[in-house]
């Protein structure tokens, strides 16, 4: 008999490709042997080359999936993807109490950096459910969002995870994935008072998509199980490395194809 796992609870949308999304988070969280939980904010039709349609759920669906979820299996963990609009946003800010070990991925823009919300969605990041998280794990794209100011390379890196943490007194890793790919891969982290550039080794490959879903919902498999912040990511990007370079020979789709997240743990 083996023991009962953690749970870990995702909040974001659905990839009908698989790549990301709610189907990336399963994956990973079950690669961790952690128990995954699911709200579904989003459904999406897409596959490796884009997004052909997404149609929200209505709030009150969301809002019951998150009750029905929270009342019965409370999670160890929990970490939000793809919210949408700024009334899901602030749902998730209410429930933060029920919610520990809160990564928030604010997914903002999409993989060729359009944004994908408002003014007043980012407002609600800002004001309601980042501060009350314990991570936020934007890509540099999202963190110019956040922060009003553009993020080129690992100074902007920096100077937004110092601003962003300051700001909402909770930490930040302002990730460098898709930025200047020819360059070393460099995440920043910032908890306002210390901040760290974390080197890691660039894979040449065109298999990345979900690997920001794949980073957030790694770290809080680690914090559900015990890990503390900062070991909690090293693990996560250790792990989202070895899937990176595990599928750099697939050939899954015409575009931009998934990371392996089979066998890393």
């Amino acid at each position: 008999m083996t023991a009962t796992p953690r749970t870990v609870m995702t909040i974001g949308g659905s990839d009908s490709g698989a790549g990301a999304g709610i189907q990336a988070d399963l994956k990973t969280l079950s690669a961790h042997r952690v128990f995954a939980t699911t709200v579904i904010t989003t459904v999406t039709a897409q596959n490796t080359r884009g997004v052909a349609r997404a149609e929200q759920v209505p709030f009150e669906m969301i809002s019951s999936q998150l009750e029905a979820v929270a009342a019965d299996l409370p999670p160890d963990a929990t970490k939000t993807g793809l919210l949408g609009r700024a009334e899901v946003v602030r749902l998730v800010a209410e429930q933060a109490a029920r919610l520990p070990n809160l990564v928030i991925d604010p997914v903002l823009v999409d993989r060729n950096g359009r944004s994908l919300v408002d003014r007043s969605t980012v407002a609600s990041y800002l004001e309601s459910l980042i501060p009350v998280a314990d991570l936020a794990t934007p890509n540099h794209r999202e963190a110019a969002l956040l922060a009003g100011r553009p993020v080129e390379n690992e100074r902007d890196q920096r100077a937004a995870a110092e601003f962003l943490a300051r700001t909402t007194r909770t930490p930040f890793l302002v990730t460098g994935g898709r930025m200047a790919r020819s360059k070393p891969l460099i995440d920043v982290f910032s908890d306002g008072i210390r901040t760290h550039a974390l080197q890691g080794r660039r894979v040449r490959s065109r298999n990345v998509h979900g690997t920001g879903d794949a980073l957030s919902a790694s770290i809080a498999a680690r914090l559900a199980t015990g890990a503390d912040l900062i070991v909690a990511i090293a693990d996560a990007r250790a792990w989202v490395s070895r899937a990176i370079t595990g599928a750099a020979g697939w050939h899954l789709g015409r575009g931009e194809g998934p990371i392996d997240h089979f066998g890393w743990t």
